[in-house]
């Protein structure tokens, strides 16, 4: 058992797959190759990766109790697989019933077409548990979503400001899962997650950051995706980017930079939330693709960004990288600023950059210095920052 709290993870893996089948592949997808090893098997070593799981439990097909035992996996934490049920959340109680034994303090859930799970994410959810009754890794929608009643005119456009993507593994603390679970067989209706179980079961569910890598592979080109997401033996190329923004003040009394509220006496005016730290490296990144600025994605002129958070903005540029099987070298900002002071604020900032991007604060160097009192920034009338990004992608021959 690993430090004061043990954790266990259940990896479900119940299903038949037909959706991914291409080509007439009759291999359920958990079972497929992936980059030359099995989905099911990428799944379960990240899990077995982290220090902090104690045990994992796979929930498998009845008749796929061969298919599994040729992934050859052996790992004393790895536990025998039990077999799910006709539904995922059948499954998903079938492995929580097999864990009981073993009381567990925590549990992990997660989907076994997500095989490109990262340690971050896992450890984001663990971490939250401390404090909540369940973590949710969630990506932001960046996606303008329409609500329609008939299928065929749009009813509403919902905020998407408030709108995340739910991805897997959901934490939860293992006897309040457990009950839900079984108070919900009572239920006429199915859920589509454990955490729609956790919120109607009335526990508290925390948001964690997700990753756009951690897609699920649901259909035949999502394995087109990840091969490019895990390089599919291409030659990578490093691409460098710079942006620049600047923002002046107005009456207020904080300002955002660098994903975090600093007090001061004045804000910083725009459109947004004006972060001018994160407009200078979401062009950063976008230059390094070889693609527009912000305004080309976020139009200034559209009213659905007016005082969006610049932290989707970001996300949105570092989700292009991902989607292109690329991945974040290092991220560079200096801010230049009279006030508010910068250098307490630092190691927040590179936090919260590192999450938005799915990268390590490690790979992020937040600077600050003034103008020596002159110009517009001496004068304390505004900020500027500047940013460089570099990445790594696929290489292109043209």
């Amino acid at each position: 058992m690993t430090g004061t709290r043990s954790i266990a993870a259940i990896v479900v893996a119940a299903g038949r797959g037909e959706r991914a089948s291409a080509g007439g592949d009759p291999e359920p997808k958990q079972y497929r190759a992936l980059h030359g090893e099995a989905v099911l098997s990428r799944t379960i070593k990240a899990f077995l990766a982290s220090s902090e799981v104690d045990w994992v439990l796979p929930v498998i097909h009845a008749d796929h109790a061969d298919r599994f035992a040729a992934l050859g996996l052996t790992d004393p934490r790895l536990l025998p697989p039990v077999t799910g049920a006709a539904s995922r959340q059948g499954s998903v109680l079938a492995g929580l019933q097999a864990l009981a034994p073993r009381r567990p303090d925590l549990v992990l859930i997660q989907d076994a077409a997500r095989p490109l799970v990262s340690p971050e994410v896992i450890s984001g959810v663990i971490a939250a548990l401390a404090t909540s009754d369940a973590a949710l890794p969630v990506v932001p929608v960046t996606d303008t979503i329409k609500r329609s009643l008939d299928g065929t005119t749009v009813a509403a456009t919902e905020d998407r400001n408030t709108l995340f993507a739910a991805q897997t593994p959901q934490g939860f603390r293992f006897p309040q899962i457990l009950s839900a679970h079984l108070r919900a067989t009572r239920m006429p209706r199915e859920f589509t997650d454990d955490a729609a179980i956790a919120e109607w079961a009335g526990l508290t569910v925390a948001l964690t950051p997700g990753s756009t890598r951690n897609i699920k592979i649901t259909h035949p080109e999502d394995f087109a995706r990840a091969e490019r997401l895990l390089g599919g033996g291409q030659t990578m190329e490093t691409r460098i980017g710079s942006g620049f923004d600047v923002h002046p003040f107005e009456p207020g009394d904080a300002v955002w930079l660098g994903g975090v509220e600093i007090a001061h006496t004045h804000k910083l005016k725009g459109h947004s939330d004006a972060d001018v730290a994160l407009h200078a490296l979401t062009d950063a990144i976008y230059g390094a693709l070889g693609e527009g600025d912000i305004g080309s994605f976020f139009p200034p002129s559209d009213p659905q960004w007016k005082g969006a958070a610049s932290s989707i903005f970001l996300a949105h540029a570092a989700g292009l990288v991902a989607e292109r099987g690329g991945r974040i070298v290092n991220l560079d900002i200096t801010i230049v600023a009279e006030a508010p002071r910068i250098g307490p604020h630092v190691a927040a900032m590179k936090a919260a950059i590192a999450g938005i991007c799915n990268t390590t604060p490690s790979r992020v160097a937040v600077k600050a210095t003034t103008s020596e009192e002159l110009g517009f920034v001496g004068r304390r009338e505004g900020i500027v920052a500047m940013a460089s990004a570099s990445i790594e992608l696929p290489r292109q021959e043209n």
